[in-house]
């Protein structure tokens, strides 16, 4: 079982900003921007290309409204949108507030951040998600 998967399951806590019967969304813990959300599928499936194209279609329709919420609730130009999958066996798809493309630079992340300010930054994503 991946650590998204136990995620997914309540059995780590995490910035939950939204979830449906298929995917979960959640705040990357090293985020690169405040607003930083990664989301899976709950279907636990390591490389995202090898899901099913209703899966993998409906990740990105899902994906959008977690974006339009990041968007209404951090100030930001564009969510950028990243697929690595290399840290996580666990198909997943990285959501990034961007100013510059400068801000989804992968090596520059928040040291440490605040977990009242990742509370307050989910609580404000998930505010806005429809």
């Amino acid at each position: 079982m991946t650590i998204f998967s136990r995620i997914i399951a309540g059995e780590i806590p995490s910035y939950k900003v939204a979830e449906d019967d298929r995917f979960y969304a959640f705040l990357d813990i090293n985020p690169l921007q405040w607003g930083h959300t990664l989301v899976v599928p709950k279907q636990e499936t390591d490389y995202i290309f090898d899901l099913d194209d209703d899966t993998i279609a409906a990740m990105q329709v899902f994906a959008k409204k977690v974006a339009k919420a990041i968007k209404a609730a951090i100030p930001c130009r564009k969510v950028g949108e990243a697929v690595l999958g290399l840290e996580v066996p666990h198909a997943h798809i990285h959501l990034v507030p961007l100013t510059t493309e400068g801000d989804m630079d992968f090596h520059k992340k928040i040291e440490n951040p605040d977990p009242e300010k990742m509370k307050a930054t989910a609580d404000a994503i998930a505010a806005n998600f429809k």
